[in-house]
């Protein structure tokens, strides 16, 4: 098997996926509150045993599930990747304590996981956040029990987390050398929060912190190496949310291509005139062109390549924006009656947006990408690149 195609057990797995999605998890999520934790759907998804898939299973299949379910159920495929996300780093580096406590629980859809990351000032400059970690009294530097003091912002699942995975600034000035996560749940003393009222529909909310205490018990990972912690899940799940987005565009290429070839327009069917079967060929074609970067970055996740970072950032970035793109396209050959409330349009132009602004913006993506490329190109050695870099003084 290669990164552009799959084995038939695979497209199997994901043909069931989405008779799950639209036989067992659509109802569920169609009686949700928008904006509220659904755990009816949360808890269906471990006893279809998707959710403990989140941690036995590699970045493919990741992807593979968020995309199948993403085509089906928007609200599925966000419940599942909100708990992977939440739960990846108490996974990946919590104490074996930690990981019996939480994983479990996580797994069979009775508790629920968040990552809080960003803050009101430190959304795409992670390393920028001001969650204060303050050495509790009597223990000074190198402490072992902290009050974690501010605020953290646009934080899914929030307020209704059983538990956070929360990053806090340890060492002050240190950028992002001095960030370390904890894992703290949500009946912690002086943790509270609120709901924010967002165009999408999945829960978001903001958390403020008074003087919480934490041990270190709660680290995850080692003090002051929180970020890389941070930056190990994002790795994996940027391209899932590449998937995500795939399953987005590919519901509004087939949602197109069928009203394209019922409508009468014309004369004939909407899908004879060149301008609107131009655009429907587009759309595939950017579809299946982020569809495969996907498949390639969680492969490359998978395999352990060197250059993740890279291929997640690249993934994630073409597919969101092609899913723009593509649902964008697909509300203008329907016309309004994709934006009446309740159409799969509507709320696929709803949902679309956010990703590309979280877990890193468009732009951020850019940057991490130039970085990475700048990084490992080699100026060749000659004499006049040599002066050059002499008399810049570098």
């Amino acid at each position: 098997m290669t990164a552009f195609s799959l084995e038939p057990a695979q497209l199997t797995w994901c043909e069931e996926l989405r008779a799950l999605a639209a036989g067992r998890l659509r109802p569920l999520a169609e009686k949700g509150e928008p904006g509220r934790v659904n755990r009816a759907l949360v808890a269906e998804l471990g006893s279809l045993g998707l959710l403990p898939r989140l941690f036995t299973s590699g970045a493919l299949d990741l992807c593979l599930m968020r995309e199948s379910l993403a085509h089906t159920c928007t609200e599925a495929e966000t419940a599942l990747a909100l708990q992977g996300l939440g739960a990846h780093p108490v996974h990946a580096h919590g104490t074996d304590a930690q990981r019996a406590r939480w994983l479990p629980r996580v797994s069979d859809g009775t508790a629920v996981a968040a990552f809080a990351l960003s803050e009101p000032d430190a959304g795409s400059d992670a390393a920028a956040l001001s969650l204060r970690a303050e050495p509790e009294t009597g223990h000074g530097a190198g402490a072992s029990a902290w009050r974690l003091t501010g605020e953290k912002c646009w934080i899914s699942n929030a307020p209704e987390a059983d538990f956070y995975t929360v990053f806090a600034r340890t060492t002050p000035g240190a950028g992002s050398r001095g960030v370390t996560a904890f894992l703290v749940p949500a009946d912690r003393p002086g943790l509270t929060g609120t709901p924010l009222d967002m165009l999408s529909p999945h829960p978001i909310g903001a958390l403020d912190f008074d003087a919480v205490p934490v041990t270190a018990d709660d680290v995850l990972g080692e003090p002051d190496r929180g970020f890389r912690v941070a930056m190990d899940t994002l790795n994996l799940f940027r391209p899932s949310v590449g998937a995500f987005a795939v399953g987005m565009a590919q519901a509004a290429l087939d949602a197109t291509l069928a009203h394209t070839t019922a409508r009468d327009a014309f004369g004939g069917k909407l899908r004879d005139l060149q301008a609107v079967s131009h655009q429907v060929a587009e759309m595939a074609l950017r579809t299946e062109a982020a569809r495969l970067m996907v498949y390639a970055a969680a492969t490359a996740y998978d395999a352990g390549a060197p250059d993740v970072p890279k291929r997640a950032a690249m993934a994630k970035l073409l597919a969101t924006e092609t899913a723009q793109y593509v649902v964008d396209r697909a509300v203008q050959l329907h016309g309004a009656r994709a934006l009446r409330r309740g159409h799969l349009l509507e709320h696929l132009y709803r949902e679309v947006r956010a990703p590309r602004v979280y877990e890193g913006a468009s732009e951020v993506q850019r940057g991490i990408v130039a970085k990475e490329l700048y990084r490992t190109h080699q100026v060749p050695r000659t004499h006049e690149t040599d002066t050059t870099t002499e008399e810049a003084g570098a």
